[in-house]
């Protein structure tokens, strides 16, 4: 199994800044995409943002420009930097990580959710 363990959300107010963090531990054989998804009450799950063990990255059209994702790094960690936080950012925000464990099969992994609330 693959486990995902989120840190950083919290309350900040408009304008403000987070980093997010995430990291994978399990047995993992790769890791061939890790990112962030995102779900506020009564909306679907959106992407944030996802980066791939071939150096691919993509940001949602919503985040564009304010949120970062970094590439995977050894520890098997990614992390989103957030910047100029507006009030429709505020959402639950969920790792995600695809790849192949140490038997060979494939896995789908999801974090258990932090929540980044924006508010004055």
């Amino acid at each position: 199994q693959v486990q995902l363990a989120e840190s950083g959300g919290g309350l900040v107010q408009p304008g403000g800044s987070l980093e997010l963090s995430c990291t994978a531990s399990g047995s993992i054989s790769n890791i061939k995409l890790m990112g962030w998804y995102r779900q506020a009450p009564g909306k679907q799950r959106e992407l944030v943002a996802i980066t791939t063990d071939t150096g691919t990255i993509k940001h949602g059209d919503s985040v564009k420009g304010r949120f970062t994702i970094s590439g995977l790094n050894a520890m098997n960690t990614v992390y989103l930097q957030v910047t100029s936080l507006k009030p429709e950012d505020s959402a639950i925000y969920y790792c995600n990580a695809k790849g192949y464990e140490s038997n060979g099969k494939t896995y789908d992994s999801w974090g258990q959710g932090t929540q980044v609330t924006v508010s004055s």
